[in-house]
């Protein structure tokens, strides 16, 4: 393994699309294996992805995504979210790349911490009771910027 200057990565998640939440539990599971520390802190609709009841409902973004190549009304006619949804899914299966649910507890069992903000879970009314049983706390965004009080450590908005 090659020496690295990076010693911890925080990643901010703050939508909860399949993309988007795959991007950030790749990110941080590759950082865990390069024996790099890794957070990730769950934001506003991010929150969907450590939510037991939304987690393995997430969808992929088809309306306004441009990596979709359709026009935005093709993506936003009924049943194209879900399609995508599950064509991705079915591809992300033959990769062997676990459903979200498995994949926190991977990114758990491997190290990553996992935040919830305090901010988006009292506005949207959710208790730490609904939020997933490997989630390491609730955080203020400024006790979050506290752990990356060091000139090793990289934030990364997903």
């Amino acid at each position: 393994m090659a020496e690295t200057k990076v010693k911890k990565m925080l990643f901010i998640l703050s939508k909860a699309s399949i993309e988007n939440v795959y991007a950030a539990f790749i990110m941080a599971n590759g950082a865990r294996m390069e024996g790099i520390e890794a957070e990730i802190f769950f934001t506003f609709f991010g929150l969907e992805a450590i939510n037991k009841k939304k987690l393995e409902h997430l969808h992929v973004a088809t309306v306004g995504n441009p990596a979709m190549h359709m026009p935005t009304m093709l993506g936003g006619l009924p049943g194209m979210e879900a399609l995508a949804t599950k064509m991705m899914m079915k591809e992300m299966e033959k990769l062997d790349i676990p459903p979200v649910g498995e994949f926190l507890e991977i990114l758990s069992d491997s190290g990553v911490k996992l935040w919830a903000c305090k901010l988006a879970v009292d506005m949207f009314h959710l208790s730490e009771k609904d939020l997933i049983d490997d989630l390491d706390g609730i955080l203020t965004i400024g006790d979050f910027y506290s752990r990356a009080n060091s000139d090793e450590t990289h934030m990364l908005f997903v």
